[in-house]
């Protein structure tokens, strides 16, 4: 399935969840029948601070995510009848429940005009928020989504439009350089056939592109000294790259056939001298055409110990082509293994997406699917590594994630401070 047909598959799904509603009166809307909310979505109040404004009668408080200059915390603003409230007469507690029920509470102590949050609120910011806050023996109340990042999509949906999903764990790293080249025909497999004694050639029964096999009569010779005819015999098996031979023609001493065996070939590859040092014999290279996108492993052979006029040293690797795909004369990449790196956690880079201005993937709890804000080390073709922002163990998005991404782009959910 190609990748606009997964799209249009996703997007004519009936089951596919919207982000949370973030409404600012204490409930929650029920969703449909198709996960999003039949009832349109309310853009909650502001208050000076930026923040969320949540009231009961004439207390409220203004909710902001401050992050200027500090890690994201909460900061509290308290009103009564639109007159600021000394925050030192509030008792506030705030409890947060994450995607797959993980909570965070935050208790709160009162700063200049304000209360601050005693713990940082990381990314994402998609929670459950209950606030219970104590003013003049009074308890308020309220509850809301405040969800970012976030989209439901139903297991059969999700199964139909090609998305797939892998625990993250260790892997390997490995570090490669590139280099460019050709292919070139392997020398110990090129035979350049002479006549053994000079005379006439009376029959020849090999063409240019015939294949032959060893030992196969390629021409008859009449030698100069007996009269005596006597065969060529081909001494390898291959393909015939080059006849100088015909009927009623002398030998003269020259080469009369040329054949290859193609089973294997050379790739010639130039190691410039920033890379030089960190290349060694026997390093795994994976190469692939210019064009035809045909890859096959190798390792080298060996380094040519005299450089190039461009300064390169040329890497030789030995490739098996026993199937014919590659050709003398090709250009190739080659990607030469120079370290291995172990690490505890990684992700597949197929699955890797941007959201705002971090690199993400899309992590499954049940069929609601969540970003998970990267910090990223060492990579490679396949891998790259997690320094943080993702917990070993759990299940993303490898294949597909760009369909997760336009869902909750369509959703339209927005990171609230």
């Amino acid at each position: 399935m190609n990748r606009l047909t997964n799209f249009l598959v996703l997007v004519s799904a009936l089951a596919v969840a919207a982000a949370g509603c973030n409404r600012v009166d204490g409930t929650r809307d029920s969703p449909g029948a198709a996960g999003h909310s039949d009832v349109a979505e309310v853009e909650p109040a502001k208050g000076p601070h930026r923040g969320r404004m949540l009231t009961d009668d004439d207390f409220a408080i203004e909710l902001a995510i401050f992050e200027t200059g500090v890690p994201p915390e909460f900061r509290v603003w308290a009103t009564r009848a639109g007159a600021p409230i000394s925050p030192q007469d509030v008792s506030l507690k705030v409890i947060l429940t994450r995607l797959g029920g993980i909570t965070d509470e935050i208790g709160f102590a009162a700063q200049d005009d304000f209360l601050r949050g005693d713990t940082v609120i990381y990314e994402p910011h998609s929670f459950v928020v209950n606030i219970e806050a104590t003013y003049q023996g009074h308890t308020h109340r309220w509850a809301y989504d405040n969800f970012e990042g976030r989209t439901r999509i139903a297991g059969d949906v999700a199964e139909a439009s090609g998305i797939s999903v892998e625990d993250a764990g260790p892997a390997t790293i490995r570090e490669a350089v590139t280099v460019y080249g050709r292919v070139v025909s392997d020398p110990e497999n090129v035979s350049h056939v002479n006549a053994r004694f000079d005379g006439v050639i009376r029959a020849v029964r090999a063409s240019i592109g015939d294949v032959v096999e060893k030992g196969q009569t390629l021409a008859v010779i009449e030698a100069n000294d007996s009269l005596n005819n006597y065969t060529i015999n081909a001494p390898i098996s291959g393909t015939v790259i080059d006849r100088r031979a015909n009927s009623g023609e002398t030998t003269e001493g020259r080469s009369l056939f040329t054949i290859v065996d193609t089973s294997s070939v050379w790739a010639e590859l130039a190691v410039f001298p920033s890379d030089r040092s960190r290349v060694r014999v026997g390093a795994p290279v994976a190469v692939r055409t210019a064009i035809g996108d045909i890859s096959i492993n190798g390792e080298i052979a060996l380094l040519n110990p005299v450089a190039g006029a461009n300064q390169s040293v040329t890497a030789r690797v030995r490739l098996d082509n026993t199937e014919g795909l590659l050709a003398a004369g090709m250009y190739l990449t080659g990607e030469i293994e120079v370290a291995q790196y172990h690490v505890p956690l990684a992700v597949k880079r197929s699955g890797l997406q941007a959201f705002r201005d971090f690199t993400v993937v899309y992590a499954l709890i049940g069929d609601e699917y969540e970003v998970r804000m990267l910090n990223l080390g060492r990579r490679d073709a396949t891998w790259v590594e997690v320094l943080g922002g993702l917990e070993a163990g759990t299940t993303y998005v490898t294949t597909n994630s760009y369909l997760v991404k336009a869902d909750i782009e369509k959703s339209g959910a927005s990171h609230d401070h």
